[in-house]
């Protein structure tokens, strides 16, 4: 099989374990796809398995749950990995039992606090962490809320996702990245930042499935967070051009994807060969 610059791409028909970026790679908002169901279904006949790592922190695992199977997508809670996961599991090993203010939308909020965090949406000064996430909930008393509570306290200042922007049907909004850039701009305050381009998500996926990095393959279509975070974690990537990163922009970036596909409509035309 090739990719769309003609490489030999036989090796991912060996690969058991498929990571698939969501929003840009097998949806654009509501819309799925073509190749999304027929690429799924092919890794599961063969004996595969696929998993979706998304940085998008403004919905739960279940509500991520809800939308995919409405697509047609079969999917279970073993079936994702979000920052907003990878969130929880660096607050309770580094900030246990601490009081954490989140700018967020109430689906994350309540993935914190069903987590065991501890969790304020108010203006609270005993606050000893501040979250933001992709807020598609966002008001101004939010925003100054955190602001306040950076300008007047040293506390860690943690981002789920370093996302610039979200696709939609029309084009893009601003992400987690680019709130947190507006922030900085506020409180001279940048935070430490989970989700993709660190390999956690992918680690972790390995170790549940008993998988090795050579065993796994990584679809997005995001440079600076999907292919970085596969480069970082030793792990085969394909870059897609259906959502933000464009041809000229993969081939020039210090970290390469092994392949690139115009969708994944082509990856599964080409593996099915």
């Amino acid at each position: 099989m090739l990719d769309y610059n003609h490489k030999n791409a036989d090796e991912l028909k060996q690969k058991s374990l498929w990571l698939f970026d969501m929003d840009g790679t097998i949806y654009e908002e509501n819309r799925l796809f073509d190749g999304t169901l027929a690429l799924l279904d092919f890794i599961t006949k063969r004996g595969g398995r696929y998993v979706f790592l998304t940085n998008n922190s403004s919905r739960s695992v279940e509500d991520y749950i809800k939308k995919v199977t409405a697509m047609g997508i079969q999917a279970d809670r073993e079936s994702f990995f979000t920052s907003s996961q990878a969130t929880v599991r660096y607050l309770k090993e580094q900030l246990p039992g601490a009081l954490v203010y989140c700018q967020g939308t109430g689906s994350l909020v309540k993935e914190l606090r069903d987590s065991g965090i501890r969790v304020t949406t108010e203006m609270d000064l005993t606050a000893e962490a501040v979250v933001i996430g992709f807020d598609t909930e966002l008001s101004f008393q939010k925003l100054r809320n955190t602001c306040e509570l950076l300008t007047k306290k040293d506390i860690p200042y943690i981002a789920t996702n370093p996302d610039f922007v979200c696709p939609t049907d029309y084009g893009f909004v601003p992400d987690c990245g680019s709130m947190a850039i507006g922030i900085r701009y506020a409180t001279g305050k940048m935070p430490l930042v989970i989700g993709k381009p660190e390999p956690t998500m992918i680690e972790i996926a390995e170790r549940k499935f008993g998988k090795t990095p050579a065993d796994t393959v990584l679809i997005g279509d995001r440079l600076y967070t999907d292919i970085a975070s596969g480069v970082n974690a030793g792990v085969t990537t394909i870059a897609v051009l259906s959502g933000e990163a464009k041809y000229e922009e993969i081939m020039s970036y210090e970290k390469q994807p092994d392949y690139v596909f115009q969708s994944v409509k082509e990856i599964f035309e080409e593996l099915s060969r």
